[in-house]
C-alpha cells in the first residue's frame, strides 16, 4: 500500500514539474506578448484530443461540473496567472502563489471533513518561506491588481482541486481531463481575442515546436497525471506538489539559461523540498466523507480512486 501510494505520488509529481519547464519554453520558443494565445492553444487542442480519444461526452449534471470545474482549473485561473505576470514580477507572483497549499488545505477542511493538521500548516508556511528565498528579489514592487489576482488564481485552483475530489466522474479520468481542458480553453478564447487580437498569421519552426509541447506535455499529459493524483490522494497533498514548479523552473534557468543561483535560492529550493516531504508523510486521516460514495457509486471497476514577465509556478 505504501509503495503504491509513494508511485502515484511520483507520477503526480510530474505534472507541475514538467509544469515547471514552460518559462524555458515560453521565453525560447514561443513568440513574444501572446500569452493568452498561449493558453488557449496549450489547453483547448488537449482538451479536444482527449475528448475524441476517449469518444465520451459528459451526461446529466457532468455538463455543468464539466464547466465549472474546467473554469476553476484551466479557465479562471489561466486568466489570473496571466494577470499577476502582467502586473507583477515574476518572484511575488510566485511567492503569492505559494499560499495554495494553506488554501487547499483550509477548503478541504472546510467541504471534505478533511482535517488541519499542525503539520501541514507548518508545511505550508516553509513552502511559502522557500518559494521567497528561491525566486524573490529585492526592490520587487507589488501591485495590487496584480496581488489580488494572483491570490484569486490560488484561490480558484484550490476550489478546483477540491471540488474534483469531490466530484468524482464516473468516466474514465483522460474523458474527464478532457472536458475540463475543452471548457477552459473555450472560455479562454473570448478573453484572448479581447485582449490579444487574432493570432498571428505566421509561426515559425520553433513557435510550432513550442505549442506543440505545450500541448502533448504540458496540458494533455501533465492534467491527466494531476487529476489522477486529485482522484487518488488527499487534495492537500497533492496541492502541495505544485511547489515543484518553481523549483524546476530556477533550475532550468541556471542550467540552460546561465542564470545565477545563490545559495540562498539553493537554500529556499531545499526547504521546499522538505514542506514536500513533510506534507506527503504525513499520517492519514479519516476517509473524507466523499470517498465511498466515489467508490460506491460514481467509479466504474478498475479506475483510480506562460507570459509577459515568465510566472515561475504551476502554469
Amino acid at each position: 500500500m505504501l509503495r503504491h501510494r509513494l508511485a502515484i505520488v511520483l507520477m503526480t509529481a510530474l505534472a507541475p514539474a514538467i509544469w515547471g519547464t514552460t518559462y524555458l519554453v515560453t521565453t525560447e520558443l514561443l513568440p513574444p506578448h501572446r500569452p493568452l494565445l498561449a493558453a488557449v492553444i496549450r489547453c483547448l487542442p488537449a482538451g479536444l484530443l482527449l475528448v475524441a480519444l476517449t469518444r465520451r461526452l459528459p451526461q446529466g449534471g457532468w455538463w455543468w461540473r464539466s464547466l465549472v470545474l474546467g473554469a476553476l482549473n484551466i479557465g479562471a485561473f489561466q486568466a489570473l496567472l496571466f494577470i499577476a505576470a502582467y502586473r507583477l514580477p515574476g518572484g511575488i507572483a510566485a511567492t503569492v502563489g505559494a499560499v495554495q497549499p494553506l488554501i487547499t488545505a483550509g477548503l478541504s477542511a472546510a467541504v471534505l471533513g478533511d482535517r488541519l493538521t499542525l503539520r501541514t500548516a507548518l508545511s505550508g508556511i516553509a513552502g511559502v518561506a522557500g518559494v521567497s528565498l528561491l525566486v524573490l528579489r529585492a526592490g520587487a514592487k507589488p501591485d495590487a491588481l496584480g496581488l489580488a489576482a494572483a491570490l484569486g488564481g490560488a484561490v480558484v485552483m484550490s476550489a478546483g482541486v477540491v471540488l474534483a475530489k469531490r466530484w468524482v466522474s464516473p468516466a474514465p479520468l483522460l474523458a474527464t481531463t478532457g472536458w475540463q481542458l475543452t471548457a477552459g480553453g473555450l472560455m479562454l478564447v473570448p478573453v484572448t481575442l479581447l485582449t490579444e487580437g487574432a493570432p498571428p498569421s505566421h509561426y515559425s519552426a520553433a513557435n510550432v515546436l513550442g505549442y506543440t509541447y505545450l500541448c502533448l506535455i504540458g496540458a494533455a499529459l501533465t492534467y491527466a497525471l494531476w487529476f489522477r493524483g486529485v482522484r487518488a490522494l488527499p487534495p492537500t497533498s497533492v496541492s502541495f506538489l505544485s511547489l515543484l514548479s518553481p523549483v524546476v523552473a530556477t533550475v532550468l534557468g541556471w542550467l540552460a539559461l546561465g542564470q545565477d543561483l545563490s545559495p540562498l535560492q539553493a537554500l529556499g529550493a531545499l526547504v521546499v523540498l522538505g514542506a514536500l516531504i513533510a506534507a506527503q508523510t504525513r499520517r492519514p486521516g479519516p476517509a473524507t466523507p466523499s470517498a465511498p460514495v466515489a467508490r460506491s457509486a460514481s467509479t466504474p471497476p478498475g479506475q483510480p480512486g506562460q507570459p509577459v514577465q515568465p510566472v515561475r509556478e504551476n502554469v
